[in-house]
């Protein structure tokens, strides 16, 4: 169209012209916090850059180039074999053509977005959308009837069981694997290595907003800095389960912090601020280890790292977690619903183990075939998050 660079792939970026309008603003406007704008924007700001010293473009710019590239033909609609990452993806594919439909929580979002890739490769022209919406706005299409499966990173809560009973949605809960949730600092933080669940909590809990904004604040012995704190957007199950797991009741929390929906904005944060600290999925810590620094967590009997290991044995707490993934009965009558299910279990081991998540043992998955052959709806964990449950208690429940 000549307004562009010649050359120019909206693919090179992964979606479209009305997420750069917001971005741009952004970063024209030059925000700290950008709470309005989509975390899973923000992480493609490294893309951005890229494309405008390759290009001579400026950030400015883009905007005006990108929505005139709109007009000819940028498109939310996966192609055959591949993942829709953009957030609308999953409420804007065509319905009633065997579409497979995936939203919710941003840790899981890895797993699922492997396991599709991998369907996608294997399956041509089947077409998965995968979006990452957070636990509790996947839940809200979820019991809708707008997505075939939802990514968790918690259990169904009370009110959106509710919620799906009142929209007549019955649904198979499917354990998948299992987390760390991970706080973490930057490399040259060299006095929170590792800090007490209580310490955590006079940092997080609702009361410490617009109070507790130093180091110091938080342990007479840390540094007279102020904070910046990083973590999972209110929509989040991270959100959910850290709050409840450090503070001690769900979604309660302080609200002057960076929140997001997209753990790169976390990570890039911490890595940018020696003062910062936030918390995220384990696998986001792994693949950034050699620029982040990890904090032991001391529940009371010593402080203990996240790993595999630790949260294998029990021994990380209360922060071990288990993930899992809904699947809407109904959707399972859909053309390669219960093809793409099957699928997925089979892949979760490998997938889980690439993204670096914790798999359940081998014989847990042999019963979750069993359970969704047997089609057995509903939750073990009666609307109530999961803390502190060990991979044997989760198989437990699973088995009743």
């Amino acid at each position: 169209m000549g307004w562009y660079p010649q050359g120019f792939n909206l693919n090179l970026l992964g979606f479209c012209g009305d997420r750069f309008w917001e971005l741009n603003r952004c970063l024209i406007l030059q925000k700290s916090n950008c709470s309005s704008l989509d975390g899973n924007v923000y992480k493609y700001l490294p893309k951005l850059n890229m494309f405008a010293n390759q290009h001579k473009v400026t950030l400015v710019l883009l905007p005006l180039a990108l929505s005139l590239a709109m007009l000819g033909g940028c498109k939310n609609k996966p192609v055959d074999g591949e993942v829709a990452k953009n957030p609308d993806a999953a409420a804007t594919s065509s319905s009633g053509t065997g579409d497979i439909k995936i939203d919710g929580s941003s840790t899981v979002f890895p797993i699922s977005e492997a396991i599709a890739e991998s369907f996608g490769k294997a399956n041509p022209g089947k077409k998965v959308s995968v979006a990452e919406s957070g636990t509790g706005g996947g839940f809200k299409k979820f019991c809708r009837g707008e997505i075939d499966i939802n990514d968790a990173s918690r259990p169904i809560l009370q009110k959106e069981i509710d919620e799906c009973k009142a929209k007549g949605i019955d649904y198979l809960e499917v354990p998948i694997a299992y987390d760390a949730l991970t706080v973490i600092i930057n490399p040259a933080n060299t006095w929170a290595a590792n800090m007490k669940v209580a310490e955590l909590k006079k940092m997080w809990e609702p009361a410490a907003t617009a109070k507790v904004m130093k180091w110091k604040d938080v342990n007479p012995a840390y540094p007279d800095s102020k904070m910046a704190l990083y973590g999972a957007g209110r929509s989040s199950g991270t959100f959910d389960y850290f709050t409840e797991a450090i503070n001690g009741k769900a979604k309660e929390g302080r609200t002057d912090y960076t929140a997001t929906e997209d753990d790169n904005v976390t990570v890039k944060g911490v890595i940018s601020d020696k003062n910062a600290l936030g918390y995220l999925g384990f696998a986001y810590y792994e693949a950034n280890k050699t620029k982040l620094k990890a904090v032991g967590i001391d529940s009371g009997k010593g402080a203990v790292l996240p790993s595999i290991e630790t949260a294998k044995n029990g021994t990380y707490t209360p922060l071990a977690r288990p993930l899992f993934i809904y699947v809407s009965s109904k959707s399972l009558e859909k053309p390669g619903v219960k093809e793409f299910v099957d699928y997925y279990i089979a892949q979760i081991p490998k997938a889980s183990a690439e993204t670096k998540y914790i798999p359940l043992p081998e014989t847990a998955y042999a019963k979750i075939n069993e359970k969704v052959k047997a089609k057995k709806l509903g939750t073990v964990f009666g609307g109530k998050e999961a803390i502190g449950l060990k991979i044997d208690e989760i198989l437990a429940k699973e088995s009743k």
